[in-house]
């Protein structure tokens, strides 16, 4: 069943590649589903709804990166990477080239 998930046609995809894309889908929904939640977060003005909007979105940075990790887990080149671009100090872009050295 094709789907716009599969840029190559599903059947031809291992098992292990077809689960590594719907786990990037995965991360980009919830990457989106956070978003959203951003943005009623930022114009609601009703506290309590507020409340539960947020507690919503704390489910989703979960979710994202639950998916994160399995994805890193999967793909050691890409956690090596990772290591020295996520949870440091100093400026991004300088990591993220010193992560292509």
């Amino acid at each position: 069943m094709p789907t716009e998930q599969y840029h190559e046609p599903a059947h031809e995809l291992s098992d292990q590649t077809r689960t590594f894309v719907r786990m990037i889908t995965s991360v980009i929904e919830e990457a989106e589903a956070i978003s959203w939640y951003e943005q009623r977060i930022s114009i609601e003005k009703d506290e309590e709804a507020k409340a539960i909007m947020k507690n919503a979105q704390n489910e989703e940075f979960k979710h994202f990166g639950m998916d994160l990790e399995f994805l890193l887990r999967k793909k050691p080149a890409w956690r090596e990477m990772m290591k020295i671009i996520l949870f440091t100090e100093g400026d991004i872009v300088a990591k993220g080239e010193q992560a292509e050295d």
